[in-house]
């Protein structure tokens, strides 16, 4: 008897259809010597990573999102670089918006509380858009990106042969005032 398969979880900002298009675009400007482009599907900011939960975990995880609360706010995603030990070229910002790291903090606190453990590494505000990337050479100029942000998800990372498919599985609205 084999053991129910286990999602892998990850809290994420998932664009709107324009701001994916828009992404999309600004990653094809970024030369790439070698690497996989990761597909516009899959284009996201991750906020926390959870990994591999079992059904309490998931539960845990939704309540610990429906518990975040906080101010709506915008990206400018306006910059291209390297994470050469993760080996991932990336899109990001010259300034993380004071709101972007109270999200981060409150959904980091409020998984604390549901004792859900996540990737403890410090955010870095950023759009994976190339994975086993050896050298970019940099800097390279790509269109800014203006992404109104006003909802976060619990986003499921789906193992396929030909690579993952990202599914979102909640969704909330940033909003201030929540009591719980």
């Amino acid at each position: 008897m084999t053991a129910p398969r286990r999602p892998r979880l990850f809290f994420a900002l998932w664009p709107g259809s324009a701001e994916r298009q828009a992404l999309a675009a600004a990653a094809s400007r970024v030369t790439l010597e070698d690497g996989r482009r990761v597909p516009p599907a899959n284009l996201h900011v991750t906020l926390a990573f959870i990994g591999a939960v079992d059904a309490a975990g998931q539960a845990a995880c939704l309540r610990a999102g429906a518990r975040v609360a906080g101010e709506p706010f915008a990206l400018e995603v306006d910059r291209a670089g390297h994470f050469k030990r993760a080996r991932v070229a990336w899109l990001g910002l010259a300034e993380e918006p004071a709101a972007l790291a109270a999200l981060v903090a409150t959904l980091r606190a409020r998984l604390a509380e549901e004792e859900v453990a996540c990737d403890p590494r410090p955010f870095r505000c950023h759009v994976t858009i190339a994975r086993d990337v050896t050298r970019l050479a940099l800097p390279q100029r790509v269109p800014a990106v203006h992404w109104p942000v006003t909802e976060f998800a619990l986003v499921e990372s789906v193992t396929q042969a030909a690579g993952p498919r990202y599914e979102v599985r909640a969704g909330w609205l940033l909003r201030t005032g929540f009591r719980g």
